[in-house]
């Protein structure tokens, strides 16, 4: 099972999402998922996330707490309840590279009013953070 760790930020009533497009076949898939990406070996879930928004949006960022895991597929996903503390969000890292029109990545705050409309797997996780019901990392 891979095992991720993901940031979850919220900034003036806004949530940092990643927008994603695939087209594969002719087929759009248009979906949003929140920064963060796969561990590596020798890693911990914290330097995971810190390191993961470092190449991904280019910022330095502070964990607040620690929300839970899902599984997903064939992942199992850690999410943390982060603040910026050091640069504004902008694409970098492997996203920027192989970005091309039929995989294409965009940094978007959305308004967390909003968030309900996005199909978004974690939204449960982003309420927990909005209410800052932290738990104990497993």
């Amino acid at each position: 099972m891979r095992i991720n760790s993901r940031a979850i930020i919220v900034d003036n009533d806004k949530l940092v999402t990643m927008f994603r497009r695939k087209i594969k076949d002719g087929v759009k898939d248009e979906y949003y998922v929140l920064p963060g990406g796969g561990q590596e070996e020798g890693e911990t879930l914290e330097e995971n996330v810190i390191r993961e928004l470092k190449e991904e949006l280019n910022v330095d960022i502070k964990i607040l707490g620690y929300l839970g895991s899902k599984v997903y597929g064939e992942t199992l996903g850690h999410y943390f309840h982060c603040t910026i503390v050091n640069g504004t969000p902008k694409l970098g890292g492997e996203e920027l590279e192989r970005m091309t029109d039929e995989n294409y990545y965009e940094v978007r705050l959305i308004d967390l009013k909003d968030i309900h409309s996005l199909n978004l797997s974690a939204e449960d996780m982003v309420q927990k953070a909005i209410n800052k019901k932290y738990v104990d990392l497993e």
